[in-house]
């Protein structure tokens, strides 16, 4: 996943907020790789890309008591 930022920090919290979405029980990000955009000579903004790591729910059976 990538994404943009005004900083590194901005760019992992929006990661982290754009998949808690649709994922839950998010344990932690590694950051992968660091990107700086540049625009005119300057530093425009910050991406990341990173793996998201996450407990999955366990199902139980249900008793037919």
């Amino acid at each position: 996943m990538i994404r943009p930022g005004k900083s590194v920090d901005d760019a992992v919290h929006k990661a982290v907020a754009e998949t808690s979405k649709t994922i839950r029980n998010i344990d932690s990000v590694y950051v992968k790789d660091i990107e700086a955009h540049v625009k005119d000579g300057k530093v425009t903004s910050f991406g990341v890309i990173c793996k998201v790591s996450f407990r999955v729910d366990s199902i139980e059976p249900q008793s037919h008591a």
